[in-house]
């Protein structure tokens, strides 16, 4: 479960950059307030402690990582 939401959380990350470089529009800034808004920071924040998470796939056996699915 953990690992599923720390993919979705990234992927959400990794669009909303995708959307800073092509068009300059940080969409979650845009939704709540600006990026300085406290949603957008608490919303970064999960998407950075998502990467960290996700690093972890990097070292898992293959068999455990399969066993969580």
């Amino acid at each position: 479960m953990w690992d599923k939401l720390a993919l979705i959380l990234l992927v959400i990350g990794g669009i909303n950059w995708g959307l800073v470089g092509i068009f300059e529009l940080d969409l979650v800034a845009w939704l709540f307030g600006g990026a300085a808004s406290i949603i957008s920071r608490v919303i970064y924040i999960l998407v950075a402690l998502s990467a960290v998470w996700c690093v972890t796939f990097l070292f898992r056996s293959r068999s455990l990582v399969h066993s969580d699915t």
